[in-house]
């Protein structure tokens, strides 16, 4: 490994050893002495591991191959989850490693599926710390796509960014700016959440979940958190920030017409939002609960995946529809992104207009962006499609053949891949991941990553050493 990656690494556990500190404050502040023991084991773990990797490797070269770029990002959703299990393993809930380590990767990848039946039974620092994941989880995930950009098409990196490949300077110059948006985000959502007169441990736990597509929850159930339709609104909204792109804010503030593709994709999906809303405003609102139905969009086009106990159960497939249409490139939310999938349509309705109509030319042009999208990057869209298709199929057979029925099995592998809660509006609120066998939750947390670095990474990478040429 070069030192750029031991540097990457070290950087996310020293991060991690920041919030065991806080960890450590925080219960012994309100007397929380049973547990605090756990997270000095975890603020001393992460930073001896941090300490070796910064001094470990001097090997320091120009560029870092984009195989090692992607098994550094793979390493880390390993490595991090590992350490993050500690509170868990050593808690007094006396839980087995295994169900430490998913509920550590459930948290890292922003998934949310739990093995815990009762969150009330919970020590508010363990509660916090199942918080704090998400939150590493999800900068994490928004460093590895800056760190993997070279992977992406054109059109995807200019989505936010004139450069086509980082370098060091401007991987440190975007990094940053990352860490300032993702921290005033979260804080801008803390506070709307102190608007509704939240208590304070409720919304600090949300909005680090929430920026973070995550699905922990600091309670058994938000129907008693969100009563209002004012408080309903408000959870929508500060839910839709993880669903469009991390620079929007940023984007607007300083806002540049030599820059505008940098809000094309956004204008996209603010028409797609709208066209969702609208739609569901006049057709879906029959029972006038339509603030309640906002909150399950929000939740869904996000991928977060929270919703009440009174969703309408007749729209799940609609919910299912948007999880996997999921939001923008640069955003915390999963999915196969919109942009693509808008890319898709437009090419398909071109050759199926110039099938018609032979004699007419039609440009191949993603909508509001003057790039011509090109043929390789379709191409890149429809194996996303078909790397889809094949790991939903993979994870339903392997999920069946763990004695789950068939109906829940599809279900959840939809969510795992795409890192989104099981939750009343899916159908899937009950479901029991502590009983699950070891096979099953060996699948769920293989996949979970998977959702979040895209198969189609890890068969590159599978490629360097398959494949000579």
């Amino acid at each position: 490994m070069t030192k750029f990656s031991t540097i990457y690494l070290s950087s996310f556990l020293f991060l991690i050893s920041i919030f065991s500190f806080f960890n450590i404050i925080y219960s012994n502040y309100f007397d929380i002495f049973f547990n605090i023991e756990n997270y000095i084991y975890t603020l001393l773990i992460s930073l001896f591991f941090g300490i070796f990797l910064l001094f470990f490797n001097k090997t320091n070269t120009k560029k870092i191959s984009l195989y090692e770029k992607i098994f550094t990002v793979l390493l880390g959703y390993f490595l991090f989850p590992l350490i993050i299990s500690i509170p868990y393993y050593f808690s007094i809930q006396n839980i087995s490693i295994l169900n430490s380590y998913f509920e550590a990767i459930s948290g890292f990848t922003s998934t949310g599926f739990t093995i815990f039946e009762n969150i009330k039974q919970l020590d508010e620092s363990l509660i916090l710390w199942r918080s704090t994941s998400q939150w590493i989880g999800g900068i994490y995930f928004l460093f590895s796509i800056l760190l993997l950009i070279d992977i992406f098409d054109k059109n995807l990196k200019q989505s936010f960014t004139e450069y086509l490949s980082f370098n060091y300077n401007e991987i440190f110059k975007q990094s940053l700016k990352i860490i300032i948006i993702y921290s005033s985000l979260t804080l801008i959502i803390f506070i709307l959440f102190k608007t509704i007169n939240l208590r304070t441990f409720d919304a600090f736990n949300l909005s680090l979940s929430i920026i973070s597509s995550g699905g922990f929850l600091p309670v058994n159930r938000i129907d008693y958190l969100f009563e209002s339709d004012l408080s309903k609104i408000v959870l929508s909204f500060s839910m839709m920030l993880s669903f469009f792109s991390l620079f929007l804010v940023y984007n607007l503030v300083f806002f540049n017409k030599k820059k505008l593709n940098y809000l094309s994709e956004d204008f996209n999906l603010l028409i797609y939002l709208l066209i969702i809303i609208s739609f569901s405003f006049v057709f879906l609102n029959s029972s006038n609960n339509f603030p309640t139905i906002l909150v399950a969009i929000s939740s869904s086009i996000s991928n977060i995946g929270i919703s009440f106990n009174n969703t309408p159960n007749n729209l799940i497939f609609i919910f299912f529809i948007m999880v996997v249409i999921g939001g923008s490139f640069f955003s915390t939310s999963s999915g196969i992104r919109f942009i693509k999938i808008l890319s898709l349509l437009k090419f398909s309705l071109n050759n199926l207009l110039s099938h018609t109509k032979p004699n007419q030319i039609y440009l191949n042009k993603v909508t509001l962006i003057n790039e011509k999208t090109e043929k390789s990057d379709i191409n890149k869209y429809f194996f996303s499609i078909i790397i889809f298709i094949i790991s939903l199929s993979i994870l339903t057979l392997f999920l069946t053949l763990s004695d789950i029925q068939f109906e829940n099995s599809f279900k959840l592998s939809i969510l795992t891949i795409m890192n989104t809660v099981n939750s009343s509006m899916f159908e899937l609120a009950n479901f029991d991941f502590y009983s699950l066998s070891f096979l099953a939750k060996i699948y769920l947390i293989i996949f979970m990553i998977i959702g979040r670095v895209e198969l189609l990474t890890i068969l590159i990478l599978f490629k360097k050493f398959l494949f000579k040429n």
